[in-house]
């Protein structure tokens, strides 16, 4: 996609699409929505006013209009999106409206769009135009990648319309740093949508070195020897079932004018499928489970980013890639794995209750190994529990964590990437669930509370470290377009993590 930004009356714009943006600022419990353009000029207004007067379109997030050849404009087309409520205005709704935008270009066979920078008082003119960029560099994303009728209906050409006054600095900022934390977001998806043949642990390896060397991160793949020389028995556990041999990612990025510390974790889950093992899954739904790389995905999507943005802060990325498969050498309920020792402690003993609790497995190993890398604060992403989502539905990621401050960088973060994660407990009380009467920890914890379950036995493995946990499982794919996003790998995680990673740039 070509993005540009173009600083003239969106009246004087020729165009196959003008989008502009509208909210509704009726009051709570007005009888009838209030519609208001967000421009600084009134050029469009007139051709759209009998519409909005006759009150089919109120304005409701991702609710459109479409009017052929506007009376005043250049623009072929004009294309009202609703953005919802003024009071919930922010730079999501315009992520979110932007998206929509292209979305609705891309069927209807229109390869060039003009979106007009919605101006109000409560947007940050820089914070607006990267919303922008991103909803539309994401809404171009589609899933349908190896159909033989395939037919490319991206858009090609994105017009920014800004007005003359815009703030141009702050425009081709915003327009820079969306394009970056947009096309990661979707190299991530790109790797999630992947089929398990297709992207194996070692392939997956392979896209993320290539990533490496394009922005100047360095990069390792290890597989089964340095795993074994380096004793990780948990990751090794859940490797030793499938003829495809693991793949152990380390990705550092070192700006050279970053201090020594911080230096943060990114630990990712990178099960490129997952039958379950020998507790094998039923067989509805598994061909999902090739998604089962998501939070890996994401961390190799967050340090494409960071590097581009040359945030000065050294970062490590660990993604541990595996298959989970039932076979004759796979391990069984009831061993006892060693996961990787800490300078000086032995590694722990895990009673392995369910082969299916394998992320946490190889989480474990990956976090030791991040903060035996030197990591200060770590935060790791999976696709670890079933249960986070009959927690918290399909809307909200799981987050849990040891350490106020690290938690506390996230949230804020969170009102920059627009997702959406909920804070679920970790609290000592629930350690009694995974102790084992043969090892240290079992690797599940029962029938209740699973998704906090699983967040525990990482903490055994965090420590003292400031650490996140996402569970990303329930938000990572999903089944039904929006308005602004086709269906499949969503990249969550992604602009967060980076807002985090921001946070400590000072």
């Amino acid at each position: 996609m070509n993005l540009n930004t173009v600083f003239a009356p969106s009246a004087e714009v020729a165009t196959e699409l003008l989008t502009v943006f509208a909210i509704d600022t009726a009051p709570k419990g007005a009888a009838k929505p209030e519609i208001r353009l967000l421009m600084p000029e009134d050029a469009v207004t007139p051709a759209v006013q009998t519409v909005l007067d006759g009150g089919e379109f109120k304005a409701e997030p991702s609710e459109t209009l479409l009017l052929h050849n506007p009376a005043g404009l250049k623009a072929k087309r004009l294309l009202i999106v609703g953005l919802g409520k003024a009071a919930k205005l922010s730079p999501h709704e315009v992520r979110k409206g932007a998206g929509t935008a292209v979305r609705f270009a891309k069927p209807r066979g229109l390869r060039e769009v003009a979106i007009a920078i919605p101006v109000a008082a409560e947007l940050d003119p820089k914070l607006t135009v990267r919303a922008l960029t991103e909803g539309a560099v994401l809404g171009d994303f589609d899933s349908d990648t190896y159909r033989s009728d395939r037919k490319d209906r991206s858009v090609q050409t994105v017009q920014i319309v800004a007005p003359p006054s815009f703030d141009r600095a702050a425009a081709e900022a915003g327009l820079r740093e969306g394009v970056i934390v947009a096309e990661s977001q979707n190299f991530a998806r790109a790797l999630i949508n992947e089929p398990g043949n297709r992207l194996t642990p070692t392939i997956l390896g392979q896209r993320a070195a290539g990533m490496c060397r394009e922005f100047g991160i360095q990069c390792e793949v290890h597989s089964t020897e340095k795993m074994r020389e380096l004793q990780m028995g948990a990751f090794l556990s859940v490797t030793q079932g499938s003829d495809e041999p693991p793949a152990l990612i380390v990705m550092r990025y070192e700006p050279p004018n970053a201090p020594a510390s911080p230096v943060l974790g990114l630990v990712g889950k990178g099960i490129t499928f997952d039958t379950g093992g020998i507790s094998i899954k039923p067989s509805d739904n598994m061909e999902k489970m090739k998604y089962d790389m998501a939070g890996g995905a994401a961390m190799i999507g967050a340090m494409r980013a960071i590097a581009q943005l040359q945030v000065p802060i050294k970062v490590v990325g660990i993604v541990c890639a595996a298959e989970n498969m039932p076979s004759g050498k796979a391990q069984k309920p009831g061993d006892v794995q060693i996961a990787m020792p800490a300078l000086g402690k032995p590694g722990k003993a895990i009673e392995i209750i369910n082969t299916d609790a394998e992320g946490r497995l190889v989480l474990a190993d990956g976090i030791m190994y991040a903060k035996q890398l030197g990591a200060t604060h770590l935060i790791d992403a999976a696709t670890l529990t079933g249960a986070v989502g009959v927690a918290l539905g399909q809307i909200n990621g799981g987050i849990f964590a040891n350490d106020e401050d690290s938690y506390q960088r996230f949230v804020d973060g969170l009102k920059l990437s627009g997702e959406r994660f909920w804070r679920l407990p970790v609290e000592d009380d629930y350690r009694d669930v995974i102790k084992s009467t043969i090892a240290d920890i079992k690797n599940t914890g029962g029938r209740y509370g699973g998704a906090i379950n699983a967040a525990m036995f990482l903490k055994e493995f965090a420590e003292d470290t400031p650490w996140l946990h996402l569970d990303i499982a329930a938000v990572a794919w999903v089944d039904d377009a929006k308005p602004w996003s086709a269906s499949g790998p969503m990249g969550v995680a992604v602009r967060s993590v980076i807002e985090w990673i921001r946070t400590y740039a000072g």
